[in-house]
């Protein structure tokens, strides 16, 4: 008897859960203008959260402003930090001569020491 009460269902294919009661929350739909392929990506965002000025393009993978009123919003990136490398942090610290002084110092000393190794077996 348990074998028929499944007979003519595909296990695992579908769900035998229903939409009955289930409210939906409300969603809103903003536009993404790629500047480099000129395509137009929208997204469906919910109501209450806020869209970013900025997407992803979906076709070209570059960045897609947001448009209000079919023109792109202007994003402001001047809050950014640029990211400091090795260098300029080292520059931070030293001046460009005490560096170069320190590089001979270091070339000298391996200099000697290559000198001083023995040759042979």
């Amino acid at each position: 008897m348990a074998d028929r009460s499944l007979r003519g269902m595909r296990l695992g294919a579908q769900s035998l859960q229903s939409e009955d009661g289930v409210t939906f929350s409300p969603r809103v739909s903003h536009t993404y203008l790629c500047a480099t392929c000129a395509r137009e990506t929208v997204m469906i965002f919910s109501a209450e959260a806020e869209a970013p000025d900025e997407w992803e393009c979906r076709f070209c993978s570059q960045t897609a402003t947001r448009l209000v009123d079919s023109k792109p919003v202007i994003v402001d990136h001047s809050d950014e930090k640029v990211p400091r490398t090795h260098w300029d942090m080292l520059l931070e610290r030293r001046t460009r001569a005490e560096l170069e002084e320190l590089l001979e110092e270091r070339l000298t000393f391996l200099r000697a020491r290559r000198g001083q190794q023995k040759i042979g077996a």
